[in-house]
Order: structure tokens, then C-alpha cells, then sequence
């Protein structure tokens, strides 16, 4: 069993981590988040009474309220998920982009090195700093280009990105200058359920439930790879174990889908589910696209498959299906977002957006 501090794991990915640390593994988790409009704790509630997980309402940007957990929780590893992470958002509100992700992890990197460098040789030895990101640090890939590996360059297209692309850095130049045991991982795409419904799948999904206007971005041919997220953080916890120090692991789901595709795979699956008066499909529509709106993102996942010996047991298809499935059964953890009962939800899904998903 190890101590694992948690950031952000009130969002989409955190909370399914949390649950697979507690419930799956036995792990003793706290969860530090700051509960902006993308967390919810309900999606937290199976675990929310467990003797091994604390949850602490916390900006990873206020240093002395950080150390006073490190200190007081005394953990082994420390996961890294506090993001800001909507590339529409980014591009209307860069600065929030920039404090959380690049400040608020400056401060985390020190608060975690100072707590490291005062700790035993063999617990300083034993300590692990996982940093998660993107693969929308790489930038864009045309149709024909191999996919991204870790020694791909740095090439970030939107404020998102480069936010994540200067944490990525910075904690590679932590690990560099001061000794710091960090790890990265890239991931692709994640899907799955509790995942807050501004991203393109549950987005779609529930349009398509209530049969309005399912908008795509230009003509729908830009491709992302798609990651169901328990893999994903299956595939954290073995890096974080046993990943080697100062290294890089991409983690990807080959599953390669245009948006396009997605969108008419969800509209497929939904109308042998419920059935409507019209096929679903009648109801993409195409809006004007997003700026610097990247082309392609394809991971290799090989060295994290080779090396620490993961694979993604979820096809796109079968993955797919799961979250449709638990979007139907959950209208109670989604309506009060729709509805503008959820704190911070800016949503509304009969509410025309100019921007739309991702």
C-alpha cells in the first residue's frame, strides 16, 4: 500500500484515478482540488466515505496550504493531474491557463522538493513525482506522418497546450537541475464516464439524447487518437511504479477517428438505444472552425507497452458503448450541469456555442 497525494482529482480522469487507487489497489489517497467548474464530487461519492481517501478543497497555487498537507499526509508518490484543460476556454481566457498550469505546478514542483529533500535516504529514493499532460504538446500531424513518440519536439498550437507544454519543462528541468525523481506521461484523448460535457463525446452524447443540433468544426476531418479512460489510469499507476526516473511515456489508445466519425458512431449507437423519429445523423451540422485548430494527434504507445507492459483492453467501439451506456443510466449526475444548477457550468445544451468541444 502507498501514501499517494492526488491534484485534481475531482475532474474527469482524478476521480476515475482515485477510485482505482482506493477502491482496485487499496492505496491511502488524499485528493487536493480547487473545485473549479469541470470537478464534481459526486463523481467521487462510491469512495467519498473510505477510510483510505481524504478530499481537500485546495489551489495547488497556495504553496503554505500544500506544504501543510505534504507534511501532515506524509505521502510516497504524488500524481499530478491539476489542469486547466478546454482548448476553447484557453483561447478566451489565457491567464487562467497560465496560473494553474504553469504557475500552480511551479509551486507544486517546490513544495514537493522541499518535502522530498528533507525526507529519509530511503524514502527519498522510494518518492515519485508523476506529471500528467498531453499529447497536444507535440502540436499537429498531417495525414501521412508517423505518430508521436517521446523524442517528438515541442510544438504547441493553442494557449492550452503551451501551458502544458512549459509545466512538461519545467518539471524535466527540476528533475535536471535539482535531482527531483519526476516522470511524464503524454496521453491522448481521454473519453469515458463522469467526464464534465463541453469535450466532443459526452458533448454529442447528449445532444444526440435530446435530438438538437449536434455542431462539428469545419468539415469534421480533424483526427484525434481516443483513450478510454480506464485505461488510461491503469497506465498511470504502472508508470508510476514502475517507470524510470526523468523519462517520458506516451500513453495512447490506436484509435485513430476522425470527429466527423465520432460524432455519427455516437448517433449510431444512440438510435439502436432510443430510438427517434429521425436518424440522429440528420442533426450534425458544420460551424465555422476553431482557431488553430490542429489537424491530426496519433500516439505511440510502444515504450509504455514494451517496457512497463500495458496495453489498452478497450476498442474505440467498445469503449464507446460503455460511456453511452452510462450517460443513459447517470441523468442524474449530468442533468444539473445542463440545467445551470451545477456551480460554474456555463453549458446548456439547447444553448447555441460558438465553441463547441475539446
Amino acid at each position: 500500500m502507498k501514501r499517494i497525494l492526488v491534484t485534481g482529482g475531482a475532474g474527469f480522469i482524478g476521480s476515475a484515478l482515485c477510485k482505482f487507487l482506493v477502491q482496485i489497489h487499496d492505496h491511502q489517497v488524499v485528493n487536493l482540488d480547487k473545485l473549479t467548474y469541470a470537478s464534481n464530487t459526486t463523481s467521487l461519492t462510491v469512495i467519498s466515505g473510505h477510510g483510505n481517501y481524504r478530499f481537500v478543497q485546495m489551489d495547488i497555487c497556495d504553496r503554505e496550504a500544500v506544504d501543510e498537507i505534504l507534511a501532515g499526509f506524509s505521502p510516497d508518490a504524488i500524481i499530478h493531474l491539476a489542469a486547466e484543460s478546454h482548448v476553447d476556454r484557453s483561447i478566451t481566457s489565457a491567464g487562467d491557463f497560465v496560473h494553474t498550469n504553469v504557475v500552480g505546478t511551479y509551486q507544486l514542483l517546490e513544495a514537493a522538493r522541499s518535502y522530498w529533500s528533507n525526507l529519509s535516504a530511503t524514502r527519498q529514493a522510494a518518492f515519485r513525482f508523476l506529471h500528467v499532460s498531453t499529447d497536444e504538446v507535440y502540436g499537429s500531424l498531417g495525414p501521412n506522418d508517423n505518430p508521436f513518440t517521446e523524442e517528438t519536439a515541442y510544438d504547441p498550437s493553442s494557449p492550452y497546450s503551451a501551458s502544458k507544454a512549459a509545466s512538461d519543462h519545467f518539471v524535466s528541468a527540476w528533475h535536471r537541475t535539482y535531482g527531483f525523481p519526476a516522470i511524464i506521461s503524454n496521453c491522448s484523448n481521454n473519453y469515458g464516464p463522469f467526464q464534465f460535457p463541453e469535450k466532443l463525446i459526452p458533448l454529442m452524447i447528449l445532444k444526440a439524447i435530446e435530438q438538437v443540433p449536434l455542431p462539428v468544426y469545419g468539415d469534421g476531418s480533424n483526427v484525434r487518437d481516443w483513450l478510454y479512460v480506464d485505461d488510461h489510469v491503469r497506465a498511470l499507476l504502472l508508470i508510476l511504479m514502475e517507470g524510470h526516473v526523468g523519462e517520458k511515456y506516451n500513453v495512447g489508445g490506436h484509435s485513430e477517428r476522425s470527429n466527423l466519425d465520432v460524432v455519427e458512431l455516437v448517433c449510431s449507437m444512440l438510435d439502436r438505444r432510443v430510438p427517434a423519429e429521425r436518424p440522429r445523423r440528420s442533426l450534425i451540422s458544420f460551424v465555422a472552425d476553431r482557431p488553430g485548430h490542429d489537424f491530426r494527434y496519433a500516439i505511440d504507445s510502444s515504450k509504455c507497452e514494451k517496457s512497463l507492459g500495458w496495453m489498452a483492453r478497450e476498442t474505440f467501439e467498445s469503449g464507446l458503448e460503455k460511456t453511452i451506456d452510462w450517460y443513459l443510466a447517470n441523468e442524474a449526475w449530468w442533468r444539473p450541469i445542463l440545467s445551470g444548477r451545477y456551480s460554474g457550468n456555463r453549458l446548456g445544451v439547447t444553448t447555441p456555442r460558438k465553441n463547441i468541444y475539446e
